[in-house]
């Protein structure tokens, strides 16, 4: 009889720590939800210190020999993952073992070259840059989207989306794709065709009025003289497109001898739109472009109160004469660059 009493005390006591190891609160047991991620080169090893180290586990040897019973030590998955407070070992391995991942933000605003889209990419994913940069050079993949190399930038609408941590190079580029078509339906389509644009000049002209522009206001009358320029079969002379040709957008003043420089996107050299766009145009830069304001302007210039507005004109004459009073107030505040 003592020894089935003892047997039994001893029975119940595993069996409640064994409950207890499985079911007992083990994460955040005074904390609001944490995250944490878990990078591809990590192990269960690396896991389990960052999670004590981030006080996300309390007791280490009860986690540790959970994530041992359902195999979980050996199949570690990368990503961004949820803890809530008072989650058990069992929840929390389950999650882990599962990839039960949560998204992350991806955010490209503010984006000119190639390398700028990458590095706002690769901040908040487990991407590679370098094969990132690659397929964005890849004529044979960014053809199969139905772009160039030049083209291929206006495929990425700037905006937040929600994109799994593990997302690969190739998924976010079908992700892109989708976004771009889900963009363009048919009213912005019937729009740029009514203004003999395909949908990726229409991001390339819009690109070039979002850097001419400071006051948002007057998005759709530079649209409108751009458009003009180019019915006229004249040269656009966007400083923007030349800033970019140079790789250097801290220049304040274009010169004469800039102009000169050989680039396709030089529109002071060649007519029409440049190859691709010069930054990723935003939403409403490219609404402004497909509802432009309809004018005779086919000049403006830079009001000389740097208040960003422009002096629009309808021929030379009162265009040189307002680029004399830009020129002057250049002048007066030793802007020669």
């Amino acid at each position: 009889m003592i020894g089935m009493v003892i047997f039994s005390v001893i029975l119940t006591s595993f069996s409640f720590y064994f409950y207890q190891v499985f079911y007992g609160a083990n994460v955040l047991q005074q904390a609001q939800p944490a995250t944490m991620l878990i990078d591809h080169d990590d192990n269960f090893d690396s896991l389990r210190n960052n999670l004590l180290d981030a006080k996300i586990i309390d007791d280490v040897v009860s986690f540790s020999f959970v994530a041992k019973v359902l195999g979980y030590q050996d199949n570690v998955k990368p990503g961004l993952y949820l803890f809530e407070p008072e989650m058990t070992n069992l929840e929390t391995v389950r999650r882990l073992r599962a990839g039960d991942q949560i998204p992350v933000d991806i955010t490209f605003n503010n984006v000119r070259f190639k390398q700028d889209l990458v590095e706002k990419i690769v901040s908040t994913t487990g991407i590679d840059g370098n094969e990132f940069l690659r397929l964005l050079n890849d004529d044979d993949y960014v053809a199969e989207l139905g772009f160039n190399k030049e083209t291929i930038m206006a495929m990425f609408i700037p905006n937040t989306y929600e994109v799994y941590w593990t997302i690969s190079e190739k998924a976010l580029f079908q992700r892109m794709k989708k976004e771009y078509d889900k963009f363009w339906n048919s009213s912005r389509k019937a729009k740029a065709e009514e203004i003999g644009l395909s949908p990726a000049e229409v991001s390339t002209l819009a690109a070039i009025v979002q850097d001419e522009m400071s006051i948002v206001a007057e998005s759709p009358k530079i649209a409108g003289l751009y458009l003009n320029r180019i019915k006229k079969n004249m040269l656009l002379q966007a400083d923007p497109t030349v800033k970019f040709a140079l790789g250097d957008f801290s220049i304040q003043r274009v010169l004469t001898a800039d102009l000169r420089i050989d680039s396709p996107y030089n529109t002071y050299k060649y007519r029409g739109l440049p190859p691709g766009p010069i930054n990723l145009p935003t939403i409403a830069s490219i609404d402004a472009v497909l509802n432009y304001e309809k004018h005779d302007y086919i000049y403006m210039c830079a009001k000389e109160d740097f208040s960003g507005y422009h002096r629009f004109a309808e021929d030379l004459t009162t265009h040189n004469k307002n680029a004399r009073l830009l020129h002057r107030a250049l002048n007066k505040r030793n802007i020669y660059r």
